[in-house]
């Protein structure tokens, strides 16, 4: 799976729970878990109240913005703008995986493979 912002955005200090568990389950059956830089930049603000999503991230690989002639691409076939969204669906795509979002017509729009969360 790859993590879209929604499931990071934290309160506080909490990262939500339903979060951790899916990542852990996942990492405890060997399933790589993703996101984008520009996803954790979206999300990250200040490392010092943000310790949870610090440790999450480690968990996670993340993919840089290296596909920018393939995300602009995707945006003009489906006629939206946003990047993220485009850069997580190219990503998934790439990696034979789905996103986990809190957007799901976005992904929709975008053709890609997703979950709701």
């Amino acid at each position: 799976m790859i993590v879209d912002a929604g499931p990071l955005i934290v309160d506080g200090e909490r990262l939500n729970s339903k979060l951790w568990a899916l990542v852990k389950r996942a990492t405890e059956r060997g399933e790589e878990v993703h996101s984008t830089h520009p996803v954790l930049s979206q999300v990250w603000r200040d490392p010092a109240a943000q310790a949870n999503l610090a440790r999450l991230a480690q968990l996670i690989d993340v993919h840089a913005l290296d596909d920018a002639r393939v995300v602009g691409r995707r945006l003009a076939r489906s006629s939206t703008s946003d990047v993220v969204d485009a850069h997580l669906a190219v990503t998934a795509e790439a990696l034979g995986t789905f996103v986990l979002t809190s957007d799901p017509d976005d992904m929709r729009r975008l053709g890609a493979r997703f979950e709701p969360y």
